[in-house]
């Protein structure tokens, strides 16, 4: 079976600093990851090859068979959900919550006077919507929901075009506990579901793991230096020496993860 991601022997530099330094990594269908580091360590660069809307300075990476370079990056777009704060400040706050997450449909973040949308994309956004719990909002210009709102309605907005692979950048940054545990749930039942794409998340947190993931990758300096499954990866030895500092970490029964000094 074919990869759904490849990367192979990946450097991104910038401004002469190296954010990715010979990163490998290939993850494969039925397998959900989580990707862990301290700040700086790469997660977002990485995760932005993926979604097409960054180039390695040298190395390949593959999206479902597809080379970057050689593809538009409209296809990988439609192809790759991206859920992130920053992609999410560029929408303008006018907007209609609907607007926001139809707009997918044409793999924009933005609705433009031209784009029509056919029944079957407003049937998906309404179904998205509900299932997310933000059908109530439609019509609220985004710019004024809460941060856990607006994190749901982004993820909506990733799933519209129906992507093989839903990268979620730190999805549960800045909002409160009980958003945080809602929104770990409604990722919990995409990652069970056999028909959801596959899911990477990046985190700083390990209690943010929802169940369901499968694997872990933790980078720290632009290196990966631990990959494969979670059990295998999430251990005090690894996150000790990713944090410089004594770490434990465990899993509980509801297979939600913990750490601390």
């Amino acid at each position: 079976m074919e990869p759904l991601v490849e990367v192979d022997d990946v450097s991104v530099v910038r401004d002469g600093k190296n954010l990715l330094s010979h990163v490998t990594w290939i993850a494969n269908p039925g397998e959900h990851w989580v990707i862990l580091g301290p700040n700086g360590a790469g997660k977002t660069t990485l995760v932005s090859l993926l979604a097409g809307r960054l180039f390695p300075t040298s190395g390949g990476v593959a999206v479902m068979g597809s080379d970057l370079g050689n593809v538009e990056a409209q296809d990988i777009h439609s192809r790759v959900g991206f859920c992130s704060s920053a992609l999410g400040k560029q929408i303008d706050g006018r907007l209609s919550v609907e607007s926001v997450v139809l707009s997918a449909a044409y793999g924009t973040i933005v609705q433009a006077h031209y784009q029509v949308y056919e029944d079957i994309d407003q049937s998906r956004a309404q179904w998205l919507m509900r299932n997310f719990g933000v059908a109530h909002l439609a019509g609220r210009e985004i710019g004024t929901l809460s941060d856990g709102e607006r994190q749901r309605v982004l993820i909506c907005r990733s799933l519209m075009s129906d992507p093989e692979v839903l990268i979620l950048d730190e999805p549960a940054a800045g909002v409160d506990l009980g958003t945080r545990e809602v929104l770990l749930g409604s990722l919990a039942e995409l990652a069970s579901n056999p028909r959801s794409p596959m899911l990477i998340m990046v985190t700083h947190h390990v209690e943010e793991i929802p169940p369901g993931f499968t694997h872990g990758l933790i980078l720290k300096d632009g290196e990966i230096t631990a990959a494969g499954r979670l059990e295998e990866v999430l251990t005090s030895h690894n996150l000790s020496a990713t944090f410089n500092m004594y770490l434990r970490c465990g899993r509980l029964d509801d297979e939600r993860w913990w750490a601390h000094g």
